[in-house]
């Protein structure tokens, strides 16, 4: 039995968006489940897909909190 675990950061793919729109976080579920049924042949029904929202503020990059990093690497000049 497959799990997967998607984590994304919590700030949704749209403007105004908070998180992952529900239509969003099916096609995942589906992509992800026929992905290993595709490649390693396993059942649609027997796979489990998490998905988790995590806030920036809790999801480091570059030794940085997300934001601070995002402020970083917009404000340097290549």
């Amino acid at each position: 039995m497959p799990i997967v675990t998607i984590q994304v950061t919590r700030e949704g793919t749209k403007p105004g968006a908070a998180s992952l729109t529900a239509e969003e976080k099916a096609a995942l579920i589906k992509g992800s489940s026929e992905l290993l049924r595709d490649v390693l042949g396993k059942p649609l029904d027997s796979t489990f897909v998490v998905i988790e929202e995590v806030d920036t503020d809790n999801w480091g990059w570059g030794g940085l909190p997300v934001p601070e990093f995002r402020r970083r690497r917009a404000a340097r000049t290549d």
